[in-house]
């Protein structure tokens, strides 16, 4: 994660990653190996694991244009490359590079603090600005889905990617406001949130962080394309690689650790069968049984760390 600053009119990037060292064990790193950082950000996590090859290569990817301008630049030093991409696409992105393999790969998921804090990104429910929320900055916004989508796929957006249980009564709002004018800015979007909550549950936390989150979700086809980039991931490493992926909330984090769960089955025969037919062996094993979570003062220092989880798998 990095945040921003303006001093004059310059932009300047401070870097906090979350769970730093705990990736660079995971990875395992190799001097002479290549690396993949599929959604490198700021490149906080690919600048550490860079500085520790000496012949080997580090690739960096991000969907996020601002992000890949910063990586590269902060890159420069390093045998590093910066490719402009969702990690999803993965193969067809290292293949464009020559690289067919690798040695460890790392995806930390989620919204990047820098899109959060730059309120004109429309990711944040604390500051007014279009809503937007697409990372790619490219195709259908965040005001696309609230202003066209019926209330039974918004009703569903915001149950499932968001698990709001007043899921219906946000999204009813929602449909009602729009037939006055249409929802144009992150505010506008909040204060509905608020009015479709119970006086009880706004007491308690900010009852916008969970639409805003499906919303978001649906916006860039998160789930879709963490399910493709789990397969491509593993598929490209070699044996002995690693991938080490850092969720955020327990919807991604459940099928990180359902999909890592399959790349270790074995036999899937029925059990009353005598001998195995099915052929099937462990593909990976898992380097850490339960997630790795931030240290208490590393969540003294980022309160970002404190719902992220890192799961590690190795190819067999």
């Amino acid at each position: 994660m990095y945040e921003f600053m303006l001093k004059g009119n310059k932009m300047e990037f401070n870097h906090t990653s979350v769970l730093l060292n705990e990736c660079l064990d995971g990875l395992s790193i190799k001097p002479d190996g290549t690396y993949i950082d599929g959604t490198c950000g700021g490149a906080g996590h690919s600048a550490e694991i860079a500085k520790r090859l000496t012949t080997g290569m580090l690739i960096g990817i991000d969907r996020d244009p601002d992000a890949v301008k910063i990586a590269a630049e902060r890159l420069k030093p390093y045998n590093a490359v910066v490719l402009q991409g969702n990690y999803s696409d993965m193969t067809e992105l290292t293949h464009s590079v020559n690289v067919t393999s690798c040695d460890g790969i790392l995806l930390d998921l989620g919204v990047s603090s820098y899109q959060l804090d730059n309120a004109e990104r429309g990711f944040s429910y604390h500051s007014d600005a279009p809503l937007d929320m697409r990372m790619s900055k490219e195709g259908l916004s965040a005001r696309d889905i609230v202003n066209t989508y019926s209330y039974e796929e918004l009703s569903r957006i915001i149950f499932e990617y968001g698990e709001e249980k007043f899921s219906r009564r946000i999204a009813d709002t929602i449909v009602k406001a729009r037939q006055i004018k249409p929802i144009e800015t992150t505010l506008e979007l909040a204060e509905i949130v608020k009015d479709s909550v119970p006086a009880k549950f706004k007491r308690e936390k900010n009852p916008c962080k969970k639409t805003f989150q499906a919303i978001r979700i649906a916006v860039n086809c998160e789930f879709e394309h963490l399910s493709k980039g789990l397969d491509d991931s593993f598929e490209l490493l070699k044996p002995g690689g690693r991938l080490c992926v850092i969720t955020f909330h327990s919807l991604e984090d459940r099928i990180v650790k359902q999909r890592f769960a399959s790349f270790c089955q074995g036999c899937i025969c029925p059990p009353d069968f005598p001998v195995c037919v099915c052929g099937q062996t462990p593909r990976g094993v898992l380097v850490n049984k339960k997630p790795i979570e931030a240290s208490a003062a590393e969540l003294e220092a980022n309160k970002r760390s404190r719902s992220a989880k890192l799961r590690i798998i190795q190819k067999l």
